[in-house]
């Protein structure tokens, strides 16, 4: 299978995360691997075709995480035409170019579905990863498994969404790692026409009921083609829990992970969410989950692997390649 993993930028990409421990397990696994940068793609000197500057992935024996990408970022690029790949994985988190280069936000997604209909297999689906960076994604599923929740850039709406529901989350509705996500406890809050100009700040704002439980964390759960990702019986899940008097659990917030036995209640959810996944080809995603309440679906560029790794000593990356490449052989 020829691979390229879609990121934000070569230079820029940590060892320790998601994207590293998947392509070093596809090129441990003998597949063609490489890096392709929101930057380094051109079109319309190669026939049409979509070329990219892009940095081989290959795996030596013994390879760490961080001699894995050290060795990437060191090799001249290279010059690849995309139309020619088998798979597209998109990890290059549109949102946080959303804020520092707009101009890079979009094109993943254009740069997918582009390929997508040159025959290349691309995940997450790009025309539905349109819909699910943002949070609105969410209020496509069940009502059962969602908080209450409002979208509006209307302050005065947000202040009456929060007289009625009560204790509640206010965040921006394109946002990511816990910025400007602030609780308040009631219309009382002393602070909440300030909370509510600096989420405004970053367009629409997202209310949401606080769920029960919450102050204990959220279980990120991982999902494979709509259903839990194991392995050896073991399910890719993890609680964050804040840490010190803040209340979001986001690892990138200073949040701890512990283990989570997965129940009833989270596999109903899942039960929930399973067939519209499918259908929207999610193919690989994380859900936040909080008392048997999704309150945020990570799509784009789910994280915490090393989480998983870290918590259960197994590396669930080979399940996650091993279906990529089964996709691939089904729709060639």
């Amino acid at each position: 299978m020829r691979l390229a993993f879609f990121v934000r930028d070569v230079a820029a990409e940590i060892d320790e995360y998601a994207t590293t421990r998947l392509a070093r397990a596809a090129s441990r696994g003998g597949h063609e691997v490489w890096y392709v940068g929101v930057g380094d793609v051109e079109l319309g000197e190669s026939d049409g075709q979509l070329v990219a500057r892009a940095h081989a992935a290959v795996f030596d024996e013994g390879d760490t995480l961080e001699t894995f990408l050290k060795a990437i970022k060191e090799r001249d690029a290279e010059r690849v035409v995309m139309d020619d790949l088998d798979a597209l994985f998109l990890r290059n988190e549109s949102i946080d170019d959303l804020q520092q280069r707009p101009w890079a936000s979009p094109l993943g997604a254009v740069f997918g579905q582009m390929l997508k209909a040159r025959g290349v297999t691309v995940v997450n689906d790009p025309m539905s990863l349109i819909r699910a960076t943002s949070k609105l994604y969410l209020e496509e599923f069940p009502e059962q498994i969602r908080p209450r929740s409002l979208v509006t850039r209307d302050p005065a709406a947000i202040e009456r969404f929060v007289a009625a529901v009560g204790r509640c989350v206010i965040k921006p509705l394109y946002g990511a790692k816990g910025r400007n996500v602030f609780m308040v406890e009631d219309e009382t809050e002393q602070n909440l026409t300030q909370i509510i100009e600096a989420v405004l700040q970053d367009g629409y704002a997202l209310a949401q009921e606080f769920v029960p439980g919450g102050e204990d964390g959220d279980a990120r759960i991982f999902l494979l083609e709509g259903k839990l990702l194991e392995q050896g019986g073991k399910a890719a899940a993890f609680r964050r829990v804040s840490t010190g008097n803040d209340l979001r659990a986001n690892i990138s917030k200073g949040g701890r992970s512990v283990p989570l036995e997965i129940g009833d209640v989270e596999r109903g959810v899942i039960a929930a969410m399973s067939e519209k996944l499918v259908a929207d080809g999610m193919f690989f995603v994380g859900i936040d989950v909080i008392g048997g309440k999704v309150v945020e679906i990570n799509a784009e560029s789910p994280g915490g692997l090393q989480s998983v790794e870290w918590l259960y000593e197994m590396d669930i990356c080979d399940t996650v390649i091993n279906a990529l490449e089964r996709r691939v052989g089904s729709q060639t």
